[in-house]
Parts: structure tokens; C-alpha cells; sequence
């Protein structure tokens, strides 16, 4: 298993550690398993963390 699948997988498990029921546990999982799909892309080499950050920035001198 990749580190993207290892890293959602355990997103996804902290955050229904984090909150039982509920919509607000809804959206805490959701950014759980968004982080942890993150963090195992940028593991894997998939995300360009730099890339990112100057898209953004060159979004916002728009």
C-alpha cells in the first residue's frame, strides 16, 4: 500500500477518534482524511508542495 493510501486511511481513522456523531464530526473527518491524503501524496513525491505555494501567490497578485 502507498503512503497516500496509508496516510488517508489514518486521516480518516483520527478523525473518527476525534468526534462521534454528527455533522460536526462529519467535517472534522473530512479535513482529517484531507490532511492525511496530503501528507501521504507529498510522501509518495506526488505533491509539489512549491509549486503550490507560488500558484497561490501569483493567484492573489491577480
Amino acid at each position: 500500500m502507498s503512503a497516500t493510501a496509508i496516510s488517508l486511511v489514518a486521516g480518516l481513522a483520527l478523525g473518527f477518534a476525534a468526534a462521534f456523531g454528527g455533522f460536526g464530526a462529519f467535517t472534522i473527518v473530512l479535513l482529517f482524511g484531507a490532511v492525511g491524503l496530503l501528507v501521504g501524496r507529498w510522501l509518495d513525491g506526488e505533491l509539489d508542495v512549491v509549486g503550490l505555494v507560488r500558484s497561490a501567490q501569483r493567484k492573489g497578485r491577480r
